[in-house]
């Protein structure tokens, strides 16, 4: 049993209920195999994942609870629906059927605030996306209608490599709605390069500033945790 979360909106306590995490099964004929009990299928995007041309699974699932639907008399939006997701990887046999590969119950991070956007914008198909290059998406929203002026948009790129999904790439943006200040970063985290770029609403023509980072490791996408906390190791030597 998952321990209780909390989160504090305009001094406000809201209490998010815990959560049981069911296993997710090892091997299975097709994507709806690797739904559990009492869990949806959100969203699911076919694609070439690893080194063969066989079609592998990105599954992303939505916990179904009644009870991590809660009501409130705070701000924001109630009933909040509280349940949480799971990214889930399946890769294609030789003969047939997939096997699981990865999941994650982190980088997509539950909802805890009833003032908070839905982190995906209610739109899995546009957030979650694989490339021809055999890497994937994953893009993150924040938005809140109390309690803060920013919003921010991550999108997170990994590939099979190394014995890991590796994270290669980050692209992040920050806009302060009141200032209409603006902030960008594009890491590459296999070459080591990046780029930043300050600005405003009104002129984004600034100069991209380039760095090296000041670090090199392999980040595997257990290691990232909640995509919106991740740091994202941008201490940079120029």
């Amino acid at each position: 049993m998952g321990a209780a979360a909390s989160s504090t909106v305009q001094g406000q306590a809201f209490d998010v209920p815990p959560v049981q995490w069911p296993a997710v099964a090892e091997r299975a004929m097709s994507v709806q195999g690797f739904v559990p009990d009492g869990w949806r299928l959100e969203h699911h995007v076919e694609g070439r994942l690893d080194d063969d041309a066989r079609p592998d699974l990105l599954i992303l699932l939505r916990m179904q609870d009644p009870a991590n639907i809660v009501e409130h008399d705070g701000l924001g939006m109630s009933p909040f629906d509280t349940n949480p997701r799971m990214l889930v990887i399946a890769l294609a046999d030789p003969d047939g059927g997939y096997r699981r590969a990865l999941v994650d119950r982190a980088l997509i991070p539950r909802p805890e605030s009833p003032v908070m956007d839905d982190v995906l914008q209610d739109d899995p198909a546009h957030a979650i996306r694989i490339a021809d290059n055999r890497a994937f998406s994953v893009a993150l929203h924040s938005w809140a209608s109390a309690g803060s002026w920013f919003t921010s948009r991550r999108s997170f790129t990994f590939r099979w490599q190394d014995g890991c999904f590796r994270l290669i790439g980050l692209d992040t943006f920050e806009l302060h709605r009141g200032s209409g200040a603006t902030a960008e970063a594009s890491i590459n985290y296999l070459t080591g390069r990046a780029w930043t770029r300050t600005g405003s609403i009104e002129d984004d023509d600034g100069d991209r500033q380039p760095h090296r980072l000041a670090k090199r490791s392999m980040i595997c996408l257990e290691d990232v945790g909640d995509g919106l906390s991740f740091q994202s190791g941008l201490t940079v030597e120029d």
